[in-house]
């Protein structure tokens, strides 16, 4: 899986984009096709801003976190996409009763 990572205003390092990288392959665990995930990594004077796109079978998510660290946001971040995907993904489980 090919994943794009950016950096608005600052300078994407190994580390970080290790980070991301690995975050974003535990998003497998629910067993959907992520396609084209991008995400895009910013400083502001708040703190850092993490944005991420991608598409699935289903749909596309779209998810953004700030936090003072640059990892914390990243794991925010794949937390809110997790949950998304969760959501999802278990969408006619939650509609099963409904006649």
């Amino acid at each position: 899986m090919i994943i794009n990572i950016t950096g608005k205003q600052m300078e994407i390092t190994p580390a970080i984009r290790q980070h991301a990288e690995e975050r974003l392959a535990k998003l497998a665990k629910w067993q959907t096709q992520l396609i084209n995930p991008h995400i895009i990594l910013s400083k502001q004077p708040q703190g850092f801003v993490a944005d991420a796109t991608l598409s699935t079978p289903n749909g596309q998510l779209v998810a953004s976190a700030t936090h003072q660290d640059m990892y914390l946001a990243i794991n925010e971040l794949l937390a809110k996409l997790e949950r998304q995907i969760n959501k999802v993904q278990h969408k006619g489980e939650a509609r099963r009763g409904m006649c």
